[in-house]
């Protein structure tokens, strides 16, 4: 695969939508949805500076979510869904002072280029 470009950016719902296929099809042994519309719609709402895409020649290639907490409040032994709040992300506040990764997703394609360390 030749690569011409590559660009990051903040994600959009119309990015998500393309993404969406390749991560189904990544995440097709998991019972539960791993990330609804609405999921995305309130992360990019709640905190759009943490939800990044990138881009290899046009089109998308992955993302990372993430929301900013404060780490205080949990110990090191916290859980997924304590942080996330059950991935309702009440647990997000901009006075917190911990980036925390949610999600890293680089569909099949597009793996082993390194993509991901770029978000």
């Amino acid at each position: 695969m030749e690569i011409e470009n590559i660009e990051i950016s903040y994600l959009t719902i119309e990015a998500f939508r393309e993404l969406r296929p390749f991560m189904v099809d990544s995440y097709k042994h998991i019972s539960d949805e791993m990330w609804s519309e609405e999921k995305i719609e309130k992360l990019i709402k709640l905190f759009p500076e943490g939800q990044v895409a990138i881009l290899v020649n046009g089109e998308v290639a992955g993302c990372a979510l993430s929301i900013i907490v404060d780490y205080r409040k949990y110990d090191g032994r916290h859980t997924y869904n304590i942080i996330t709040d059950n991935e309702n992300f009440g647990t997000h506040t901009s006075n917190g002072d911990m980036l925390y990764g949610i999600e890293v997703f680089i569909q099949k394609t597009y793996r082993g280029l390194r993509l991901g360390r770029r978000l």
